[in-house]
């Protein structure tokens, strides 16, 4: 039987199925209780998935099926592994990691995200994550600052933490 019918296990086969890293941010990796459960979860996913396609007989099929659950398991492996807890604000006084805030934008928007860590925001959902533009101009200002660049500016309306259901109102905030 000529070589070109059959299935080998091949260096150029294993090339085609090895995938690169995900790449991993610069910036610490700060999470929430939240997001490291999620980052834990996700990892373990990955190295179900990897385990189940490591039964497949077939070598070649057997890469294929691996090649993705063994790249997320190597960055999620990682992710967990450089995890910065930190603890939600116990504060309103100012934006923080893991806070809530509402602002007003300049065009009437009202927006309210939670500041979370790169893994675990979802603008969608309602958070975005401490690096993002716009949780860099709210981080450590008050209720009642405007804050922006370039004509976006934001009004902060609220600030909350997952354990208070009320924000300190501007009229709250000392004199300067």
């Amino acid at each position: 039987m000529s070589v070109a019918f059959s299935k080998e296990d091949s260096a150029e086969t294993a090339s085609e199925t090895a995938l690169p890293d995900r790449p991993i941010s610069p910036h610490p990796n700060l999470v929430t209780a939240t997001g490291l459960k999620a980052l834990e979860v996700q990892c373990e996913q990955a190295r179900k998935a990897y385990e189940a396609a490591q039964k497949i007989e077939d070598v070649n099929e057997r890469r294929r099926q691996a090649a993705i659950p063994l790249r997320d398991l190597r960055y999620f492996g990682a992710r967990v592994r450089t995890a910065q807890l930190i603890a939600d604000p116990t504060s309103t006084a100012t934006v923080a990691f893991g806070g809530t805030v509402t602002f007003k934008r300049a065009d009437g928007r009202v927006q309210t995200y939670r500041i979370v860590g790169e893994d675990e925001a979802d603008p969608k959902s309602g958070s975005i994550s401490f690096v993002s533009p716009v949780a860099r101009f709210l981080m450590n200002k008050a209720v009642g600052d405007e804050v922006g660049a370039s004509g976006q500016k934001l009004e902060i309306l609220s600030i909350s933490t997952n354990s208070s259901a009320l924000a300190e109102p501007a009229s709250a905030r000392p004199a300067d």
